[in-house]
């Protein structure tokens, strides 16, 4: 028997919903509140209320899953804190579930093997957008992690990105595109996009029992975390002016930076052929295709930096829970020396900071002077060494120089 507890707070409806499994049999109950205001009063009572009403008590709960966004920034730490709390005090595993997985497995349980585009509206003529296909196995595979965009820049995006999106093995329905949730109706979002591909459930945002649904299924792959790792997923930097800006001249808010030339994006595993051709070109010892798929199906931090001449580079790093390890970072021999080693650099301490970490940690060859003035000049300090860390060909081993930043906020 399987009793999970789903909590959804991102929009204006708190949601909860139970669902649990016995056998084959999977039932999942309900409960709603409507209003801008009062979730964080409301959810408590109504999970204990639905808890009793099934004839379950708190003890006998697996896990506790929370939509983990994007989304509005309170509504999300309402439903990421509860979901904190209860597993402290249970002593059970956290489940978040991305809100645009919500409802694009929604959509997807009828359209397996075609490509869904999932969209929220995030205000300010702006939208969260992420791209999905339920495969073979009725399990909903993200192609595109969610990214933030203004909705004139989202027809540019989606038509640049569609050919690899439709690489992957799992699109087996290679049929226009499915757009899915309310944020295709925000103004000019489906812009320059051609006007038969398919629509569904255009006023759809996330639920409750579809959180619930896929944190059932991420409870069977054992994708739990500890309480004191949830984290809320945001993915605008920067919601007001400060004061000092304002008074420069600065009004209303701040708005994501439109992506023209270049664009730095989450990577994913239609990526992964071009960054493996980088890292040959950069590496003497490059990682395998294998090391990149592993390393996305871990959840590490995986980006991109991409223009219209292609893959400029990309980086990865392993968030522990005190400091962040960067574990390759690469820019393409032809785009060296243009700023793009630091944009990715930027991107992973960025992640760190959000998720309050002190700083990142590196190893790097003390043959490979380069990089290691680069790193000095983005504030990395010597932090010891690793002996024999590297393959140097010939049975011949080359030690590591650990380098540091601590942030000074940290």
């Amino acid at each position: 028997m399987s009793l999970i507890l789903a909590l959804e707070t991102s929009t204006t409806t708190c949601g909860i919903a139970l669902i649990h499994e016995h056998a084959a049999d999977v039932r999942i109950t309900m409960r709603l509140h409507e209003g801008t205001a009062g979730h964080a009063m409301s959810v408590l009572p109504m999970a204990y209320d639905l808890l009793k009403e099934s004839g379950f008590s708190r003890n006998q709960l697996d896990a506790v899953s929370f939509g983990q966004g994007p989304g509005a920034f309170t509504g999300l730490r309402v439903a990421c804190g509860v979901a904190q709390g209860v597993g402290f005090a249970l002593d059970i595993p956290v489940i978040p579930v991305g809100c645009l997985d919500a409802i694009a497995a929604k959509a997807g349980a009828n359209r397996p093997g075609q490509l869904i585009l999932a969209a929220l509206d995030a205000r300010m003529d702006e939208i969260y957008l992420a791209a999905y296909v339920m495969n073979s196995q009725a399990r909903l595979v993200n192609i595109q992690p969610p990214v933030l965009l203004s909705a004139v820049d989202v027809g540019g995006f989606v038509l640049g990105r569609l050919p690899l999106w439709l690489r992957d093995p799992d699109m087996i329905n290679t049929s226009h595109p499915c757009l899915v949730g309310e944020g295709w109706k925000v103004s000019n979002a489906m812009f320059g996009l051609a006007q038969d591909w398919p629509t569904e459930q255009l006023d759809a945002h996330p639920e409750a029992d579809w959180i619930a649904r896929l944190a059932l299924d991420a409870w069977h792959r054992k994708a739990c975390l500890a309480p004191e790792l949830a984290a809320p997923l945001y993915l605008r930097d920067k919601v007001a002016f400060t004061t000092a800006e304002r008074a420069s001249g600065h009004g209303g808010n701040p708005r994501v930076l439109a992506n023209h030339d270049v664009a730095l994006l989450p990577m994913s595993k239609v990526d992964i052929a071009e960054v493996v051709e980088v890292e040959r070109t950069v590496q003497s010892f490059p990682w395998s295709e294998r090391n990149f798929q592993d390393a996305l199906e871990a959840g590490y931090e995986a980006w991109v930096l991409r223009s219209n001449q292609g893959l400029l580079g990309f980086c990865i790093g392993m968030l522990a829970p005190d400091i962040a390890h960067v574990l390759v970072i690469a820019v393409a021999p032809r785009q060296q020396k243009k700023g793009f080693g630091h944009l990715l650099l930027e991107q992973l301490q960025h992640s760190a900071r959000q998720r309050g970490l002190e700083g990142l940690l590196l190893e790097v060859r003390p043959s490979n002077q380069n990089a290691i003035e680069f790193y000095e000049s983005h504030g990395f300090t010597q932090a010891g060494r690793r002996r024999d860390y590297y393959p140097a060909g010939d049975g011949v081993r080359e030690d590591a120089i650990v380098m540091k930043q601590i942030f000074s906020d940290a």
